[in-house]
């Protein structure tokens, strides 16, 4: 049978809820409603921008997406995404 590989994070969760450490929240109904409102407004059309680049920089980077197979924008999106969550730290 194929099992599912969990990342640090995943593996955390799994052994806490197998802990039996997770319980229920008193107003179900209400953080669901706030979860979904929050979900609404993560998945709102994506905002336009334009950005100057260096040139190398740039040819670099659609090097590096034509490897991965996608856009050098959704790269370039992506990028931005991880560090904004914290996902990409600074050196």
């Amino acid at each position: 049978m194929n099992q599912i590989k969990l990342d640090k994070e995943e593996k955390e969760l799994s052994t806490s809820y197998e802990r039996g450490q997770w319980r229920p929240v008193k107003n179900m109904s209400e953080e669901i409603s706030r979860y979904k409102e929050l979900a609404k407004k993560s998945l709102r059309k994506s905002r336009r921008i334009n950005i100057r680049l260096v040139e190398k920089d740039l040819e670099r980077i659609q090097i590096y997406a034509l490897r991965e197979g996608i856009p050098y924008q959704t790269l370039i999106s992506s990028v931005l995404h991880k560090y904004a969550t914290g996902q990409i730290v600074k050196a």
